[in-house]
Order: C-alpha cells, then structure tokens, then sequence
C-alpha cells in the first residue's frame, strides 16, 4: 500500500482511522465515512440549480469546517465563496486562500472586530452581519486603523426570532450608518430563515419563507428608495433554497446541509410528499461504527456514543437497514435493537446523523471512500473553532 507524503509517520487508530488504499472494512471506528460518489453528485447538483436560477451560491462552511469540501463545492458546484459563523472559523479559509468570505453572525468584541478585519491581509473580500447601529462604529474604527474595508449586510429577523432587525426603517437607518462610516461597504441584507428549514411539511416551509420574501421586500424597496443599493440579498437552506431561488428578491443562496444530509433534513418532505434523502439529496456522511458487544439477547452494542456524535436533533439511523435499529446512546456506547440477532461481533454498520453540523465538529477527520476502498483523509480544518 502506497502511503501519501502528507500521511507518512501518522498511525492508524492513533493520529488517523484509516490511511488511503485500507479497505473500508479496516477503518478504525468510530469515524466520520465520506462516500466520495454521492457527495460529488450532491455538489454537482446544487451547483447546476444555482446557474439554472441565476443564484450566487455561498456554501456554508459551519456545516463541514472542511476546506478540501468547500474546495470541492467551488470546483464542482461553483461556489462563489464560503459563510462562517465565527471568526476564528472564517480564519481558518483564509488563511487557506478562500477569497469571499461571509461571517452571516455579528461580531461586537473589539479583539474579534480586529482579528475579523485583519484577515483582509490574506487577500480575502470580507463580510460580516450588522443588526446594531452601534456596532458600526466599532467596525469602521477597525477597519480605518488597519486601512482596510469590510463589507456589512444589515440581518433582518425574517422568523428565526435570534439575530436581526424586524422593520425595513431599522435597515434603512443601519444601512445609512454603514453607507456613511470610513473603511466600510454596504452590501445588501442577510435573511436567513432557519427556524422554518426543519418543518416536514413543504407547503408549511412555502408559507413561512413567502412571508419572509415579503418582509425582505420591503426593506428592499425602502433602501432604493433613499438611494442605496442592495447588491446582495442572501438566504436560503437546504430547506428551503427553492423558494428563495425563485422570489424575485435573493439573489444568493447558503446552504449547507445538502452535501452531506443528516437524519433530522432528510425527514422533511419535497413538493411531492416525498423525504428528500429519498431523491433531492443522497446521504454522503456517515458515523462508520463496530458491533462490540452481543452479550444480551436483542441487543448490540456499538462504538458511536454520545462522544461521537451530537443528538440534539435526534438520533442517528442506520443506514440501508430496516431491521436493526440504533435506540439509545450513552458516552462510548451505542444501544441497536437486534430482535433476531443478524448483527455480528466486529461489523461495521453506517449511521446517518441525527445533526451533521455539531457531529462533524467532535471529529479530527474525514475518511474519504469510494468503492469500499479508503481515497482520500480530509482534515476537519475549523473543527473547535468556536471563537
């Protein structure tokens, strides 16, 4: 087995769960399992609705924390940039050389509003979310000291209930305040609406979003009207992507999820009543996981506990089964009902996650396979960037 340069020196089941050219059969669990195929088509996918539509598409890296994935979603599916929720997440792109980045988040402390604009030194076009007036004097100050621009969105609370402002005359009057500050851009509005992306029911989602597009429509309207220019407005899940795409009104895109798909996205139902990881979108991210335990009738016990996985959005299946089910978790074990005993000491079983985004960021790696061989290790590059 030829062993990649960037690999050599490191241990299976140490530093890494597997090596290129090891059998999937072989990978050390628990781990995170990429299936190269269907993530490449997901991206691929994304990427032609986009230009069909004539979205900016901006992939939301908080979701994978992975360059080498955003890499892939920008040469396959023509992502124009990536959004971060953090700033030390959005460092970590540009010191990879990403060139567009959103931070879709407000940043206040003056030590993050400084990091933030300083990241313009590794030649990225930065942006960060405003729904404060008073935070875009600290923003400017920062950017006139370090003789650099940062473009601001004005965030709207579209229905989330989190960040943002809910009237199109507090977008105007923060619009203003940036149009007006030294080393500072306007560039449009942040409309997000994530509380609506989990609702199972398309027609429930349609109506949510439509009265988002109605509201961002006005704030729309308000700022032409005093004479600024929204050049972005930018939005849009994996939930709901489909309806932003086609109000008249975004004109970027941030989903993230598609590319991987988790358990809690792929219960929600397309316009035909169908989940959309049984046709909008195939599962590319698994928790691979061992049998190591058969003692009590029933019952297998797996590897993949809470310590490898979030479940706050519920747990993982498992996937391509129906007769075995994954029930409980504690910190290293996994509970699978086994009522006729088909599982066996050491198989390996792949889990789909309740949650991907919180998932991903307990592990150090992705473990890229294609035909039951291991391709490719992918760094969790941003994994714990929380600050």
């Amino acid at each position: 087995m030829t062993i990649h340069s960037q690999f050599e020196g490191l241990e299976v089941g140490y530093d890494v769960p597997a090596l290129p050219g090891m059998r999937e059969d072989d990978i050390s669990t628990p781990c995170l399992v990429i299936d190269l195929d269907a993530l490449e088509r997901n991206i691929r996918k994304m990427g032609e609705y986009a230009a069909a539509h004539n979205m900016r598409h901006r992939a939301h890296g908080k979701m994978h924390k992975s360059v080498d994935v955003l890499r892939l979603q920008q040469e396959l599916g023509g992502a124009v940039g990536v959004c971060c929720q953090k700033v030390s997440e959005a460092e970590v792109f540009a010191r990879a050389g990403v060139q567009d980045i959103l931070v879709s988040n407000q940043v206040r402390e003056r030590v993050k509003i400084d990091r933030l604009v300083g990241l313009t030194k590794f030649g990225a076009i930065l942006a960060v979310c405003v729904d404060d007036i008073d935070n875009v004097a600290d923003l400017s100050a920062a950017a006139v000291a370090q003789h650099s621009t940062l473009k601001c969105l004005v965030e709207i609370d579209c229905g989330a209930g989190r960040c943002g402002v809910s009237t199109a005359e507090e977008v105007v009057r923060i619009a203003e305040a940036i149009d007006a500050a030294p080393g500072l851009i306007f560039g449009g509005i942040q409309a997000y609406q994530g509380a609506m992306q989990h609702i199972e029911s398309y027609e429930d989602r349609r109506l949510k979003l439509d009265a988002a597009v109605a509201q961002v429509k006005v704030a729309v309207d308000e700022l032409q009207r005093v004479g600024l220019k929204c050049e972005l407005v930018s939005g849009g899940g994996t939930g709901s992507y489909y309806f932003e795409s086609t109000s008249g009104v975004y004109n970027e895109l941030q989903c993230g999820s598609y590319a991987f798909m988790d358990a809690d996205y792929g219960r929600i139902r397309d316009q035909d009543g169908r989940r959309i990881d049984q046709g909008e979108w195939e599962n590319a991210l698994f928790i691979l996981t061992s049998v190591m335990s058969h003692a009590k009738s029933g019952k297998a016990i797996c590897d993949a506990g809470l310590k490898a996985q979030s479940v706050d959005s519920g747990l993982p299946t498992v996937y391509g089964r129906s007769d075995v089910k994954y029930v409980k978790c504690s910190d290293e074990h996994g509970v699978i009902e086994d009522e006729n005993g088909v599982l066996s000491i050491n198989e390996k079983i792949r889990l789909v996650p309740g949650h991907c985004d919180p998932t991903c960021n307990v592990h150090d790696w992705y473990v890229g396979v294609r035909s039951g061989k291991v391709e490719t290790l992918w760094p969790v590059s941003a994994r714990g960037k929380a600050y």
